[in-house]
């Protein structure tokens, strides 16, 4: 069933099924043990497949612990679902921006001890009894407290019951690699800081895995898991078949088909040449809607059954596709191209630009025709 239709048909057609999207959160869910919860990570506008229809159908499944970037980010999510579920703020809160994170029902994540006192000053100011979260760093070396600034919240037990500490969370740096030391060696400090925070403040949850993470064993799942990548179809066991249902697919309409009857240089910079008696098709869509333009002479497109690939560099707003495999017939009916799908995976196509199926997810543009789809 198609549930919502934005954008303009002319420009590519996005479907994004929901159904398949929901799938893979009961799949993620169904491998935790009964004392987790899955929660869902729907930054990035869910990840830049529309958080305003993720959100919702992960939280009529029953998810009620959701996780965005921003303070903005979870002001909009908490217009589109209950007040009963919880927005965790990852990034944490602006200085001077306290008291409208918890006005908004937002849960910010802190993660220096300067920002755990500025949260309880500005609550003790505005009498507000707000919950936040407290981050460790556990090996990530990005955000988190420091050992040493935990061993001092921990040592000051005042401010320590003041915050209204409702999770503690750390991430993991190589959840895809489950053989990496580190996922051990993380295991083991949150584990330890965990045990510590909750002496203190024993009704304290506990989060630490990822997409990845779920797969890594129940040890790792804790109170809270946060899937975000694997609900949108990308493999969270790289090197291993997804387990994940694919949740898009992406077709470019054919704006010309050409015939080259000697050798010629396609696109920008000369940097390809395709031989006498090919065929091209011209499709819209280029750097400017997510095809990254490391594609260029590495990447493919997908139609009749077959791998098309792209030829020269990929342009702002067109992308060049060797055609010359299709039968006469095939030439002549292709009205588009599709760039992912259930063979052309987000995962294989970001390993043609050189990055991760995350990039290709969220540099999508606004520019196609969006199909919600859900059974």
């Amino acid at each position: 069933m198609e549930l919502d239709m934005k954008g303009d048909a002319r420009e590519g057609l996005l479907t994004i099924d929901l159904q398949a999207l929901g799938d893979n959160y009961c799949d993620l869910r169904a491998r935790l043990g009964a004392d987790s919860r899955c929660g869902a990570v729907v930054k990035a506008d869910a990840y830049g497949l529309g958080a305003a229809r993720v959100a919702p159908v992960l939280y009529g499944l029953g998810c009620r612990d959701f996780f965005v970037a921003t303070e903005g980010e979870g002001q909009r999510l908490r217009e589109l679902i209950g007040t009963d579920a919880r927005i965790v703020v990852l990034t944490g809160v602006r200085p001077g921006f306290e008291m409208e994170c918890a006005h908004s029902a937002l849960v910010p994540t802190l993660f220096t001890l300067a920002q755990v006192r500025a949260w309880v000053a500005a609550c003790e100011r505005a009498a507000v009894a707000a919950p936040c979260a407290v981050k460790v760093d556990s090996g990530m070396t990005r955000l988190g407290m420091t050992a040493e600034e935990f061993d001092q919240l921990l040592a000051d037990r005042a401010l320590l019951q003041a915050a209204n500490i409702e999770i503690l969370l750390s991430h993991l740096a190589c959840a895809d690699e489950p053989a990496h030391p580190q996922n051990a060696a993380q295991l083991r400090d949150f584990r330890r800081a965990g045990e510590r925070l909750r002496a203190e403040c024993p009704k304290v949850e506990l989060s630490l895995a990822n997409s990845s993470g779920i797969f890594l064993g129940p040890e790792y799942h804790f109170d809270i898991a946060r899937p975000g990548s694997a609900l949108y179809g990308i493999n969270p066991s790289p090197g291993a078949p997804n387990p994940m249902r694919p949740v898009v697919e992406l077709s470019l309409p054919v704006i010309q088909k050409r015939h080259v009857s000697d050798e010629r240089f396609v696109g920008y910079g000369a940097t390809q040449a395709v031989s006498p008696g090919s065929w091209l098709a011209v499709a819209r869509g280029g750097y400017a809607d997510g095809i990254l333009r490391a594609q260029g002479g590495r990447g493919c497109g997908w139609a009749c059954g077959r791998r098309l690939p792209i030829v020269g560099r990929v342009s702002m707003d067109s992308t060049v596709f060797d055609i010359s495999a299709l039968s006469d017939a095939e030439r002549e009916s292709l009205a588009s191209i599709q760039v992912l799908n259930a063979e052309l995976t987000v995962d294989e196509v970001g390993g043609y630009a050189n990055t991760i199926g995350y990039e290709i997810l969220t540099s999508l543009g606004h520019r196609y025709f969006r199909r919600y789809l859900e059974n």
